[in-house]
């Protein structure tokens, strides 16, 4: 069965009804156990079409190869794009829901302007200052949200290979932070480092093991 294309439906309706700066957002890096999290946000343009276009697809769809190809053509030829991160330590502090508000925030506010509307993927409740649609499975079906979605994952894929090199021994750069057997493994034999979210259940086990709760599922 060939890939969904994303297509730009959803902008041509906000634009046909007035509004100039519509923006699609997604998140990357909810579930795993270290590292930050990182939304982002893209605003396509209404007067172009850009050739890679064609070749968007929701992140988790495309390589790392294809990721990294697309992701710098997006970020010099969309209107505006912009990343957002939260911190482990943010997130455990303030709990998931609360950072992941945080975190598009941030990601807006960083934008030239603010959107007169955002698309963003999925049902959560972001409260953010602007009219917000949720689409369920938007990254694999709105064009805005597929380019946001790059972008957010290539920007925190870097970034944990950054910390790869500052944390060695738990493989973050292969794996990114997610509870795969290798980062378990390290992490009962290395313990956690500061990028480890401790509210999170294999992280806070090791520390407190009568207090653990997963902050992934709440």
């Amino acid at each position: 069965m060939p890939r969904q294309r994303p297509t730009r439906r959803r902008e041509l309706q906000h634009w046909r009804n007035g509004a100039s700066c519509v923006a699609g957002v997604d998140e990357v890096g909810r579930g795993p156990l270290a590292g930050p999290l990182v939304t982002a946000a893209v605003v396509l343009p209404q007067d172009r079409r850009p050739a890679w276009l064609r070749d968007l697809r929701d992140s988790k769809q495309l390589t790392a190869k294809q990721r990294a190809r697309l992701a710098p053509l997006i970020e010099a030829e969309a209107d505006h794009c912009a990343v957002g991160w939260v911190s482990a330590e943010e997130l455990d502090e303030r709990g998931l829901s609360e950072a992941l508000r945080l975190c598009f925030s941030r990601c807006l506010d960083r934008l030239d302007r603010m959107p007169d509307v955002v698309l963003a993927d999925g049902r959560d409740d972001l409260r953010l200052p602007c009219p917000t649609e949720m689409i369920v499975k938007g990254d694999a079906a709105v064009a805005s949200i597929a380019a946001a979605s790059i972008i957010a994952k290539t920007a925190r894929d870097d970034w944990m290979i950054k910390l790869d090199e500052q944390y060695p021994g738990y493989g973050f750069a292969r794996h990114k932070g997610y509870g795969t057997a290798e980062h378990l493994r390290a992490l009962s034999e290395i313990g956690p480092c500061p990028e480890h979210r401790r509210s999170f259940a294999p992280v806070a086990a090791l520390i407190q093991p009568r207090f653990a709760f997963d902050a992934a599922a709440s």
